[in-house]
């Protein structure tokens, strides 16, 4: 299976990045690529909420995801459309939801997922971000199929907790995916060893398409898209820089691996310890 990951460094303007998203999409299938892969917020990067506010859209008006829709289905591809805000429902007040879209080749929507784990954290003495201040976290693991596989979907911050990629694989998942917009300090310090700890685990592929680089709204991203290969070892990594990779994924790599080191079969159910005094 012939994949494609896009890097971008999505800005505050929904209209450029549906530009981009449909340049990406032509430009993955006329490498032969199966499905492409895209990043978290890849319609809209923009960490001043009020001006987020007069953009972000529901599904049936969001331009990006259309765009999406109508370019995978004249290139004939799948499309993992990494996240996007999106209005949850048209009550006024209520927070958005970063979510995550399968898109077929029929240009149809097959799985969504609204990430789970959002990033409240302090970095530093200038630096706190606070996502749920914002976004509505989702309740719900999604696995869904693609040609040859089970793809388990996954969003940035949820890396972080190996729980949610036990319950994927349990589910079948033999492609982990988790489109990303890391910070450069948690980049440099996480972002590889994580993603592949993830793919160890689960004896599964791990592909993560990330946002890179100085983004129109002030922050910094760290790139670094990268694939991951059952048994842990990288086949790809997009460094810095824009643009789109390409990965062949051998998916009988996933029982070979989980074979030779049955993981994922030998899980056990156990209690939760008691706590002694």
């Amino acid at each position: 299976m012939k994949i494609a990951l896009a890097q971008m460094c999505s800005g505050i303007d929904p209209n450029e990045n549906a530009r981009q998203v449909s340049s990406l999409i032509s430009g993955a299938a006329a490498g032969g690529a199966t499905m492409l892969f895209t990043p978290e917020m890849t319609g809209l990067l923009d960490r001043d909420r009020s001006r987020a506010a007069g953009t972000i859209r529901n599904e049936a008006d969001d331009m990006v995801l259309s765009t999406a829709l109508s370019a995978a289905k004249d290139s004939r591809i799948w499309v993992q459309l990494g996240s996007l805000a999106i209005k949850a429902s048209g009550k006024a007040g209520e927070k958005w939801a970063n979510r995550s879209y399968l898109i077929n080749p029929d240009g149809e929507i097959t799985a969504r997922y609204d990430k789970i784990h959002l990033f409240d954290v302090d970095l530093g003495p200038d630096e706190s971000l606070r996502e749920s201040s914002a976004y509505s976290g989702g309740h719900n693991a999604v696995v869904a199929m693609v040609p040859e596989a089970t793809l388990g979907l996954s969003i940035c911050y949820d890396l972080r907790f190996p729980a949610l990629y036990e319950a994927l694989t349990n589910a079948g998942a033999d492609i982990l995916s988790v489109p990303a917009a890391f910070t450069v300090p948690t980049g440099k310090a996480h972002w590889e060893i994580l993603l592949r700890a993830r793919a160890i685990e689960a004896g599964a592929f791990v592909v993560a398409a990330a946002q890179y680089g100085g983004h129109e709204d002030g922050r910094s991203t760290y790139g670094h898209s990268i694939v991951v290969d059952p048994w842990g070892e990288i086949l790809l990594d997009m460094g810095e820089g824009a643009g789109l990779g390409f990965c062949d994924l051998d998916l009988e790599e996933v029982q070979k691996v989980r074979s030779r080191v049955p993981a994922v079969a030998n899980r056990k159910r156990f209690e939760m310890p008691v706590k002694l005094t």
